[in-house]
């Protein structure tokens, strides 16, 4: 028998240590939180515990060890929230206050034996500021959401810090819209030596920039001014968990959640340092092996050590920044997320610790407002393992060098609308604005997702013409134009130096009597792409408009930062916590009780009236969505309106009279597809909670079909898989074998109760089934973060 127990948070977490400490330990997981809040006491801030039914077992087994070992000692996470599984496994275990308390950064065997070596006990002040957070969640999503439901159509929930980051993208798509599309003509001359921009006033109509063409091309070109200057490259600072969430989603495409789960992996692993960190620093053993490799690999040369301060006063989850445990492993993980997560943790790590890169910048002026600018890396530094750069090099001219132009180009240029965000620029934008902590940025995307306030983009854009004008110069006609070829430098080929170092030469020219003139040509180029951006749905833009006209401080972003320093305040033992929830409160609550009396809030867009019946036809939301009515409500005219879809890509705001038109010509819902073989007959239909496929007595979402066209081809394979999914139905009650795994269904919503694994749902009986309905744990809506329990919290008995 071990005479050490060891509790974690994580099984996977348990195994890597279990590697490193002898066999005087066993290492065992909690899986997460043992027992959730579930009731907080409105005048006292009392909170409730109660365990989670399926971790009855690990209790019972963690018991068991507890009594039989000599020692215990609490390894969970260095954060408040690990600080705060620890003390649940306090109260539960019934262990003594004076329980050791260990953390590390790193999962290795020197950091394991240094943390047994200066164990401390649970800091109360963490937990209370963690209880505070989990409080203020639980009241403000409790009294928030209930509101919200009740006044918002299709509004699920609203949280205390999801609402302000909501309220960043609707802002951010309402300056979209506001943006007016102006444009100028970009010029750019192309030069026998070299290609050059207009650096005069952009003309901004095109009689204005065929004028500036047919003028400039009368001119004849000098150089002016030859600049050369030497400039550096900084490299970049080590990785916090916010910088690595924007980084992951930049350069590989990974969304907060996924980023976490696989640095969470990796952590566990013992690959890389602590994953929740607000802070920049290296340890001195870690610079030094840093250091150690840089030299061996790339030269003493590119070596130059950094000590990297944290910025942010609210720094605390960990003590150092993201990092590789040994840098000597180049590349590492599980599965391919890991590996690419890892591998930029890896380059970035060894970046910070490498020189500057060293680039010759030359800028040329040439006569009549034209410039030139290149840039070319003399020195790589960190770039030799981070980031890159595009060499642009310009040829060798002095002042006074004569230029032959070849053509001139002036292109329409549309001004650019803000940027919508992504998950990576959110995240920086919330962590600028002191919004959130490292452990709840994956969350915070999370929420606004999983509630349908916000959704990836999926366009690639829509195309547009662009005039471009094309001008030679007087006298000066580029025989490979009027052979109907462009040159190479107009079909965007960079000019080549040969090998004994001349240029190739200008496309072969002859005098033209001919008055030049500028040729006019229509392109097309796509605007508008919002793939993989956050874009605000019909709801989200109701809810945010309903947060911000009812509740400001909830979606105020300074009100929502204080209250980030007001629980780093509390962690540091300089405010009470029961204070500072009286002090949020009050006067949140007397903001609930006025939001009571107002109206329903909706945001019903008047498109026009039916040209036949004279009905009006509006644009709502509901709580699928955004549709068409045709005709006023049924309580005003007792005369039911006729519903409609929106055309696809279109919302309640862009939506035309023509086109709710065209809808509203759709065949009526609900309306039958066909008959299976066996005469069931497949009837698609709208309904609450969307599309859906009624097949006898099955009612089958649909996700990527449209009831209006689907066919039968396209319905019959929804079917069959449905009924092929039923592994015993007694009417009322069966049992179906569901995305994640056989579960009993009863009568009504949500009334399933999940089979477990050891029973075989085959051979169950219904009187079996029927009491475990019964018997099921109550749920609640609060879910946990994380890896740190994903389920639904379920409620037992009070401890």
């Amino acid at each position: 028998m071990a005479k050490n127990l060891v509790i974690v948070e994580s099984p996977a977490k348990a195994h890597t240590i279990e590697k490193y400490l002898g066999s005087d330990f066993k290492v065992l997981a909690s899986v997460g939180h043992i027992r959730k809040d579930t009731k907080v006491d409105k005048d006292t801030f009392d909170v409730t515990y109660e365990i989670d039914p399926d971790h009855k077992k690990i209790i019972t087994e963690l018991k068991k060890e507890a009594k039989a070992a000599d020692k215990i000692w609490l390894a969970t996470d260095e954060d408040r929230e690990g600080e705060s599984i620890s003390w649940h496994l306090c109260e539960v275990l019934s262990l003594p206050k004076d329980t050791a308390r260990i953390t590390f950064h790193e999962i290795t065997k020197p950091a394991l034996e240094n943390a047994i070596k200066n164990p401390r006990t649970v800091d109360m002040d963490m937990v209370s500021s963690q209880q505070a957070r989990q409080t203020l969640d639980m009241l403000v999503g409790y009294d928030l959401s209930d509101m919200v439901r009740r006044k918002v159509p299709g509004a699920i929930s609203a949280g205390r810090v999801q609402s302000p980051a909501l309220r960043l993208i609707v802002e951010r798509e309402k300056e979209i819209e506001k943006h007016e599309s102006k444009f100028s003509f970009k010029i750019s001359g192309e030069f026998d030596k070299l290609t050059a921009n207009y650096d005069g006033k952009a003309p901004e109509t095109e009689k204005a920039a065929t004028e500036l063409l047919e003028e400039l091309a009368k001119n004849e070109f000098v150089v002016e001014d030859v600049d050369e200057a030497e400039g550096t490259k900084a490299n970049p600072v080590p990785f916090t968990t916010a910088s690595l969430q924007i980084e992951a989603n930049s350069k590989l495409g990974f969304s907060a959640r996924t980023t976490m789960s696989a640095a969470q992996g990796l952590y566990q692993a013992g690959l890389i340092t602590y994953h929740r960190t607000d802070s920049l620093n290296l340890s001195a053993q870690a610079i030094a092996a840093i250091s150690g490799y840089i030299k061996t690999h790339f030269g003493v040369n590119y070596l130059k050590v950094r000590h990297f301060k944290t910025k942010s006063a609210g720094a605390q989850e960990a003590h150092e920044a993201i990092r590789p445990t040994n840098i000597t492993l180049e590349a590492a993980g599980k599965n391919t997320y890991e590996q690419k997560l890892y591998k930029l943790i890896w380059a970035r790590t060894v970046a910070t610790q490498m020189a500057n890169a060293k680039v010759a910048k030359t800028t040329i002026r040439i006569s009549h407002d034209f410039i030139a600018k290149g840039e070319v890396v003399i020195f790589d530094g960190f770039l030799k393992v981070y980031g890159n750069s595009k060499d642009t090099e310009l040829p060798k001219l002095k002042k006074g060098d004569k230029l032959d132009l070849l053509e001139l180009v002036a292109k329409q240029t549309f001004a650019k609308p803000p940027a919508r965000y992504t998950e990576g620029s959110l995240v920086k934008k919330l962590e600028e604005l002191g919004i959130g902590r490292p452990s709840t940025y994956a969350t915070i995307m999370s929420a606004i997702q999983t509630r349908g306030y916000v959704v990836k983009g999926e366009s690639e854009g829509e195309e547009r013409e662009v005039i471009e004008l094309r001008a030679t110069p007087v006298g000066v006609a580029d025989v490979s134009r009027r052979r109907g070829v462009r040159s190479a430098a107009a079909r965007g080929v960079a000019r080549e130096p040969r090998g004994d170092g001349s240029e190739r030469r200008a496309p072969e020219r002859e005098i033209s009597d001919r008055t030049p003139t500028v040729e006019r040509t229509i392109i097309t180029e796509k605007f508008g792409a919002n793939k993989g951006k956050l874009v605000p749905t019909p709801i989200g833009e109701l809810v945010a408009g309903f947060l911000t006209d009812n509740f400001k401080n909830i979606v105020d972003y300074k009100f929502t930062a204080n209250i980030e320093k007001d629980l780093d305040l509390i962690a540091d033992a300089k405010l009470e916590r029961v204070k500072m929830l009286k002090d949020f409160y009050k006067p949140f609550r007397d903001t609930v009780l006025v939001a009571q009396g107002i109206e329903r809030y909706n945001n019903a867009r008047l498109l026009g009236h039916h040209p036949e019946s004279g009905k009006p036809i509006y644009a709502k939301v509901g709580k699928t969505g955004g549709f068409i009515q045709l005709g006023d409500n049924e309580k005003e005219t007792n005369e039911k309106p006729t519903f409609a879809p929106l055309p696809k890509r279109k919302s309640v705001k862009t939506v035309t009279l023509e086109q709710a038109l065209k809808q509203l010509e759709l065949p009526a819902l609900p309306r039958v597809v066909g008959k299976t073989e066996d005469g069931v007959e497949l009837i698609a239909a709208n309904g609450p909670f969307g599309p859906y496929l009624k097949g006898g007595k099955y009612n089958i979402p649909m996700k990527d079909q449209d009831p209006y066209t689907i066919t039968m081809e396209e319905a019959l394979p929804i079917y069959r898989a449905k009924v092929d999914s039923i592994i015993a139905d007694w009417g009322e009650i069966m049992i179906i074998n569901g995305a994640y795994g056989p579960y009993v269904k009863g009568p009504g919503r949500r009334n399933n109760a999940k089979i477990p694994k050891d029973k075989d749902p085959k051979k169950m009986t219904e009187a079996e089934a029927r009491e475990m309905l019964e018997n099921k744990p109550k749920t609640t809506k609060k879910t946990r973060r994380g890896k740190r329990g994903s389920t639904k919290k379920k409620a037992a008995k009070k401890k």
